[in-house]
């Protein structure tokens, strides 16, 4: 399919979408995310791996301080800002990419963009922290509105739905509703399906099979598949072996429509999803 094109506005800074596929490198501050963990605690290493991913043709950086998994427990809000904030304020003067926070929290969010974010990535859609829309309205951020179940405590909880993208697309909806009546600019918000958050191996499937009708909600999509446990259910593999499977998701996935793939492998990324466009002639 021919996906829409959109011009992200990020507080300064604008992202193209839609003739090129743009990647979010995976940057996790964290001791305990699922597949990173540990690896990027000190400014310094994150700043050097920042730096990188954008030689591997990262679009995005998104720093996340709170590991998401499924079954992990919330990280204080001061615990979540000491790990945030440094690496934010380290990054954001050395990468020429637009740098995002990865949280649900109204006040990590403010203190990130007072650092240098430009675009807040909460996985709750806007709906765990009631201030969150207001402070991404205030700095001029971009949002991205992610769809959960439950909570990452809670989520892969025997996860069930009536109508899935139904369910889903109303979710985002609201969110983008949300954002709006804030005063978030219409052209400073995008949609995530949120694979594996409140889903199960046939839900995120589906989502991936019916990726395109998220296009009518009229902003541009994200989705994050990167080595997540939908794959290693498929192929029977641990976490470090899910690059191929990585891989052949944001193929499918760019084929379907979207427009940013958040992904912790970003330079075998960058040459699938270049491979694609070409393919699908969206530079023609």
């Amino acid at each position: 399919m021919k996906r829409p094109t959109f011009t992200l506005r990020c507080r300064d800074r604008e992202l193209e979408l839609g003739r090129r596929t743009a990647v979010m490198g995976v940057l996790n501050v964290t001791p305990d995310s699922f597949s990173d963990g540990g690896l990027y605690l000190e400014p310094s290493r994150a700043v050097d791996r920042a730096l990188e991913m954008v030689e591997e043709g990262a679009d995005v950086i998104d720093v996340g301080g709170e590991s998401t998994r499924p079954g992990a427990d919330p990280v204080p809000l001061e615990e979540e800002l000491r790990r945030v904030v440094p690496v934010i304020e380290a990054i954001a003067s050395r990468v020429p990419v637009p740098v995002s926070v990865d949280t649900y929290k109204a006040k990590v969010a403010k203190e990130a963009l007072e650092a240098g974010a430009s675009i807040v990535n909460d996985i709750s859609g806007l709906q765990f922290d009631p201030r969150m829309a207001e402070v991404v309205a205030r700095y001029g951020a971009a949002v991205v509105v992610m769809h959960i179940k439950g909570t990452p405590k809670t989520m892969q909880q025997d996860p069930r739905y009536d109508d899935l993208i139904g369910e889903i697309t109303q979710y985002l909806k609201d969110g983008v509703r949300r954002a709006e009546e804030a005063g978030v600019s219409p052209d400073a918000i995008v949609v995530d399906p949120g694979i594996g958050f409140g889903k199960r191996l046939e839900h995120n499937l589906t989502i991936f099979s019916r990726l395109e009708e998220l296009s009518s909600l009229g902003k541009p999509v994200l989705i994050g598949p990167s080595r997540k446990r939908f794959i290693g259910e498929i192929l029977g593999v641990e976490v470090g072996e899910r690059l191929f499977g990585t891989l052949a998701s944001v193929a499918a996935a760019v084929m379907r429509g979207a427009h940013i793939v958040r992904v912790h492998d970003v330079r075998p990324v960058r040459q699938v999803v270049d491979v694609v466009d070409a393919i699908l002639g969206v530079e023609a």
